[in-house]
């Protein structure tokens, strides 16, 4: 099982004081802590118009990343593809996989928050079938086949990922009955299970869901995303999981479908902590819970290490913390855990 990390790249303006914009310094600096602590990726969210999320454009976020990373995968969770046209997805994903060398996961979902979906004018109702369509779309460009334009007319694209043949997709989820088709369609699954879960075996049951309904000699990969602190101090853990909550909740406005999250005084770091969903505590403490969604038949925890407004150096520590608690799991160097991942 891989270890990596997940930033929403929210809005804290307790710590950025009155430079908002020194918010991506910050991450710069935690995913270059990261790459060097050996974890196996770093994913940025792609929000827009609102303060619970401040990357509009991954792209350009990951590629300032890849200049100051070497080993590191980056990767999009998610670009939202019903916001963009397929073409320009395909070719501006494509070139940053080539200024990463190869290192790119590209994860993708159809969105989720009213104020984005209302701002690229995108009905809740219409969103899913709008992402299939660019789905397909932006696969046969990657495959390098003619994409049919507006006016008439078709084109390829003429940057490709040196990831044959192109880069692994993974897709958000945050219903359960999309694990299977999902899966049908021989890709990544990644989950954000306090917004879909009751608990820990709900996800290994779903996790087994997935599997089962993976097409033959397709190995899928299957990322949950976790609030995760390495630390004595977990009430203050606590405490920042709850206002990165609230922020989320004020974002999305009841779109989450899930189990943990039926009402809004249920979305709590106490809930999320009730269903198996956060990982708080010492190094050991934190091994033992990657054990077991290790065994559950994750392929990778990625960690919400910088939530709410938990002080950089403070996230830093706890990023180098949780790359030596993965490697008491596995007993090896943390390094020793990236491998190649292949394109589904």
């Amino acid at each position: 099982m891989r270890l990596g990390a997940f930033s929403v790249v929210e809005s804290r303006p307790a710590i950025d004081g009155a430079d908002p914009n020194g918010r991506y310094d910050e991450l710069l600096r935690l995913i270059e802590t990261a790459d060097r602590s050996g974890l196996a990726s770093f994913w940025v969210a792609e929000h827009h118009f609102q303060s619970s999320g401040l990357c509009p454009a991954p792209p350009v976020l990951l590629a300032a990343a890849g200049q100051r990373t070497s080993r590191i995968r980056l990767g999009s969770l998610v670009c939202v593809l019903p916001f963009h046209r397929p073409i320009d997805v395909a070719e501006e994903y494509s070139l940053l996989d080539v200024l990463l060398h190869g290192r790119l996961n590209f994860g993708i979902g159809s969105g989720y928050v009213p104020l984005e979906l209302e701002g690229f004018g995108v009905l809740a109702s219409a969103k899913r079938e709008a992402f299939d369509r660019n789905l397909a779309e932006v696969r046969a460009a990657f495959y390098g086949e003619p994409i049919q334009i507006e006016g008439g007319g078709c084109v390829r694209i003429n940057v490709r990922s040196p990831q044959v043949p192109h880069p692994p997709i993974w897709v958000a989820a945050q219903r359960r009955e999309s694990v299977a088709p999902i899966a049908r369609a021989g890709l990544g699954l990644a989950l954000l299970p306090y917004a879909t879960f009751r608990d820990r075996s709900d996800l290994g049951a779903a996790v087994q869901e997935y599997r089962r309904a993976l097409p033959p000699g397709v190995p899928g990969s299957v990322s949950i995303a976790l609030p995760m602190y390495v630390g004595e101090d977990s009430a203050r853990a606590h405490r920042a999981l709850d206002r990165h909550l609230a922020s989320r909740a004020a974002a999305s406005e009841g779109f989450f479908e899930g189990a943990v999250r039926r009402g809004p005084s249920t979305l709590s770091a106490a809930a999320v902590a009730r269903s198996g969903f956060s990982v708080f505590g010492p190094s050991d403490t934190v091994a033992d819970a990657l054990e077991e969604f290790e065994r559950l038949g994750v392929d990778e925890v990625l960690g919400m290490f910088d939530i709410g407004d938990l002080p950089v150096p403070e996230v830093v520590q706890s990023i180098r913390r949780a790359a030596t608690a993965r490697a008491r799991v596995v007993g090896m160097a943390p390094t020793a855990w990236i491998r190649p991942m292949r394109a589904y």
